[in-house]
């Protein structure tokens, strides 16, 4: 089976498998929304973005680092798989651990505090994902991730539809939460004993080339954490519980279609690097243009789709009580092209070890986004936060397009996106002629114009269609 579609059935799978996870993630959303209301939602908000906020500290890259190293020749397999979840366990054991005595110095309701104390687990859980996606990233066998996840994202719906039939109060949701995450990890870690031996290994040597790889893309993560985080921490401590589940609502619908970015790049990534590290150029080029192009298929109908039916989607996901997140949502949409940027040249610097020269991006805007928060959010709330976010997205996007292009010394043709771009106008105009229909009705339609529409003008070839959806060898 050629790279090309191997590349293309695990993106398949990861859609279908994140398309049924989205699903339920979206109804676990609408339940907690529906059940907890305005302001105990956003103590959800603020326990899982406090959190949020060690868990990109604790990151440290190690879902492209994992890919990347697994990719290269250097160090035995599955002595590299063990040292590296030997060292994820243990970096995010000290910065979780941590968290909730960190919390006690923050003027939160004592709810939130608790839960704080034991959603670590939930975190600790999810940062051990890390390695196994890349691990099956490299194997590009990620239908075992996607099954994994829509496992523990079941376990999330059914957990949160008996502690609401129990009338639960607002810790015993969040105890869901714990349950789902755990699940999750269990299900990658248990599987992948069929394709090697997942325990803990201790070797300096190997530690020494993680951290060496890692600690480039570490320090741009702590700023990162700034403009990623800062918003929805400082809205806690300007604005209200309630502002703070307004713009949280939101952000969350953001998360979730920004998810397929990581998904796709981490596919992807592997190859690129593969390719990078025995200087086939030609290849490396191919690649590296097949993702630009299919981040911006995906990028371009959800930014535009997003921005003229958020107030719909809200009200849909998340009931009448939330049909005001609809405007911050269709700010923080564009935000969403940004990731996809971010996205496509912040992995390609992984794949062609230029980490340490994209610091100075993360750096800046980190700086930069922070003054902006301090100075908008006190003043304008959560409409702040969301230009600030939107702002920081297309900056770091921008800027590692053009230090990307630069080292890599590749440039890219952009006549795939100027078709792609045309086909989401199309599908603009068709969204706002049946913009009276019911969103559960438009987001079809729309989807069957922007695919016609791209189909017709060439932006997918058949060619391309047949190459992904071949199953001979």
């Amino acid at each position: 089976m050629s790279t090309t579609r191997k590349i293309a059935h695990n993106t398949l799978v990861q859609i279908i498998g994140k398309a049924i996870s989205t699903f339920l993630g979206l109804v676990a959303l609408a339940m907690m929304t529906r059940y907890l209301g305005t302001e105990q939602f956003g103590w959800y908000i603020t326990v899982i973005s406090f959190l949020g906020f060690a868990g990109i500290l604790v990151d440290f890259g190690l879902i492209p680092v994992t890919a990347q190293m697994l990719a290269e020749p250097k160090f035995d397999k599955t002595k590299l798989l063990q040292n590296l979840l030997a060292f994820r366990f243990f970096t995010a054991l000290i910065f979780f651990g941590l968290m909730p005595f960190a919390v006690l110095f923050f003027p939160y309701p004592p709810e939130v505090k608790i839960a704080v104390a034991f959603t670590t687990i939930s975190f600790l859980a999810t940062s051990m994902n890390q390695i196994f996606v890349g691990y099956y990233q490299t194997k590009l066998k990620m239908h075992i991730q996607a099954i994994s996840e829509v496992f523990g994202r079941i376990i999330l719906v059914v957990g949160l539809f008996l502690a609401i039939k129990q009338n639960a109060h607002f810790l015993p949701i969040m105890w869901t939460l714990v349950i789902a995450s755990v699940s999750y990890t269990s299900a990658l870690w248990l599987q992948s004993f069929k394709e090697t031996k997942p325990l803990f290994s201790f070797d300096w040597n190997i530690w020494k080339a993680i951290i060496k790889k890692s600690w480039p893309i570490a320090i741009s993560i702590i700023f990162n954490v700034v403009y990623l985080k800062g918003d929805i921490i400082l809205l806690s401590l300007f604005r209200d519980q309630g502002d703070v589940g307004i713009y949280g609502a939101a952000y969350r619908v953001i998360d979730i279609l920004s998810q397929t970015a990581m998904m796709i790049m981490g596919v992807i990534l592997p190859v690129l690097a593969f390719h990078w590290s025995r200087n086939n150029q030609k290849l490396f080029k191919k690649f590296y243009q097949q993702a630009f192009d299919a981040m911006m298929l995906l990028a371009i109908p959800m930014t535009i789709g997003t921005i003229l039916t958020a107030t719909k989607i809200m009200e849909l996901i998340a009931g009448s009580d939330f049909i005001i997140s609809g405007k911050p949502l269709q700010i923080l949409s564009i935000a969403v092209f940004g990731v996809y940027l971010g996205s496509v040249f912040g992995h390609t610097a992984v794949a062609i070890n230029k980490q340490k020269q994209t610091m100075w991006i993360y750096i800046s805007n980190a700086i930069i986004t922070l003054i902006g928060y301090l100075i908008f959010i006190p003043k304008f709330g959560f409409w702040g936060a969301a230009w600030m976010t939107v702002f920081s997205e297309l900056y770091a996007g921008i800027l590692l397009y053009l230090t990307i292009s630069h080292y890599s010394k590749t440039k890219l043709k952009f006549k795939t996106f100027s078709k792609i771009l045309f086909a989401g106008l199309t599908m603009a105009i068709a969204i706002y002629l049946t913009s009276n229909l019911h969103i559960v009705i438009i987001i079809p339609l729309a989807a069957i114009v922007y695919s016609t529409t791209l189909y017709l003008i060439g932006g997918i070839s058949k060619e391309t269609i047949h190459e992904i959806i071949s199953v001979k060898k």
